[in-house]
């Protein structure tokens, strides 16, 4: 029997296995990748809202309207982002991407009542839908309020912050 072609077949199936493992670990990598820069983009995100009412920066209009109303929003208070949570919600037929429920907890003695929780809470999701939205490049995709996030696999949004 010639032998001579032998070990060209048997590295020729070594490399196609290797090749085809190669390709699934870079399917999943690329995924961890997406999320792993998402997950960033929020944590950014969340604690560039907090800063903004940390440092009480405000357009006029919306001064007013919290010095009438509430107050204790208009003051610069410590927010500290706790923990940032991801939940993967399957595949979403309507955007044709899998969806990823992001929720933020976070703590600060200032803020008493749920009004005033709400309102800096839809801040921090606010940034954190944005900073999401600049990292994939996809502001035309989506509205004003960054409401939902697109990346190239997923799509993004943001439950109500959980106050800690």
């Amino acid at each position: 029997m010639d032998s001579k072609g032998q070990i060209t077949y048997e590295y020729l199936i070594l490399v196609g296995i290797t090749i085809m493992i190669t390709l699934m670990i870079s399917n999943y990598l690329t995924d961890a990748h997406e999320l792993n820069m998402a997950m960033t983009a929020a944590r950014s995100g969340a604690l560039s809202g907090s800063n903004i009412n940390g440092f009480a920066i405000y357009s006029k209009s919306i001064f007013n309207e919290y010095e009438t109303e509430k107050p204790k929003i208009t003051a610069p208070s410590s927010i500290k982002i706790v923990k940032i949570e991801s939940k993967n919600q399957g595949y979403n037929n309507n955007y044709k991407k899998t969806k990823i429920q992001l929720k933020v907890y976070a703590s600060c003695a200032v803020l008493k009542n749920s009004y005033e929780k709400n309102s800096v809470g839809d801040r921090i999701n606010y940034n954190v839908r944005r900073s999401i939205c600049k990292i994939f490049k996809t502001e035309n995709s989506t509205n004003a309020l960054f409401n939902p996030v697109f990346s190239p696999k997923f799509v993004f949004t943001t439950a109500d912050v959980i106050w800690v």
